[in-house]
């Protein structure tokens, strides 16, 4: 496994793919936050918090994360390197989890880089006043849970399909419905009461805890089960190509 997360390691950051990515996070992130006249603009909310930035960021990692994970297996299958993968001595479990660490690590670098808006807030509050850091890391510990759960799905995605675009639309796809389908469809409240559990299936609520500053298990365990059921279906669908 971690022969094959150096391997992609390497070319994420030997290649600037990381680099670029961070690049791109942190400026549309920028621009949203400091520079565009819109609601998410920290002046013009009125408030020293990044609730703006904990909005912002899913919908970028929405289309971001697929973009890092839709050639993981699709490539491979088309290359036809990944018959090479399983002629070595390399379990199918590491294969998979090799590449879905290699995109995480891409993930925490790009929120590291972000780590810059909290040092810009701080020289914008008033002396007798502080940031709330517990509410702040809980919602950069949600965003990073968010990302993975979306790497997850990109990884899926590319292992079902050699063409690396397709693998890209229907991860943006997933991402989209896992993250706010089932919200937007639990607000039309056609369900009643079962409108409750269609909105737990889906992360938004689960993430929206995460930025009260709730650290609840039940959240936590939310993603880390919906991460691991996604890997290994990954796992068993390429057992079955093998």
């Amino acid at each position: 496994m971690w022969t094959i997360f150096k391997k992609e390691f390497s070319q994420f950051f030997l290649g600037f793919t990381a680099y670029l990515s961070a690049l791109a996070f942190v400026i549309v992130s920028a621009l949203f936050l400091w520079f565009f006249d819109n609601q998410f603009n920290v002046f013009n909310t009125g408030n020293a918090s990044l609730s703006s930035f904990f909005f912002i960021a899913p919908w970028i990692f929405l289309f971001m994360v697929p973009a890092l994970t839709m050639k993981m297996i699709a490539e491979e299958q088309s290359n036809g390197t990944l018959l090479w993968l399983f002629t070595l001595p390399i379990k199918t479990y590491q294969i998979i989890w090799g590449k879905f660490l290699a995109v995480v690590s891409i993930i925490l670098f790009c929120l590291i880089c972000t780590f810059l808006f909290t040092l810009t807030l701080e020289n914008f509050i008033l002396s007798d006043q502080s940031l709330d850091y517990g509410a702040i890391y809980n919602g950069y510990f949600g965003l990073f849970l968010l990302g993975s759960l979306f790497a997850a799905i990109g990884i899926l995605t590319s292992s079902f399909t050699k063409n690396q675009v397709m693998a890209y639309v229907f991860a943006v796809l997933a991402c989209f419905i896992i993250y706010y389908g089932f919200e937007g469809l639990a607000s039309y409240n056609l369900l009643g009461s079962a409108d409750y559990y269609v909105q737990k299936i889906g992360s938004y609520s689960h993430y929206q805890q995460f930025l009260k500053g709730i650290l609840d298990t039940r959240d936590l365990a939310y993603f880390v089960v919906i991460i691991g059921i996604l890997l290994q279906v990954s796992i068993i669908n390429l057992q079955i190509k093998k």
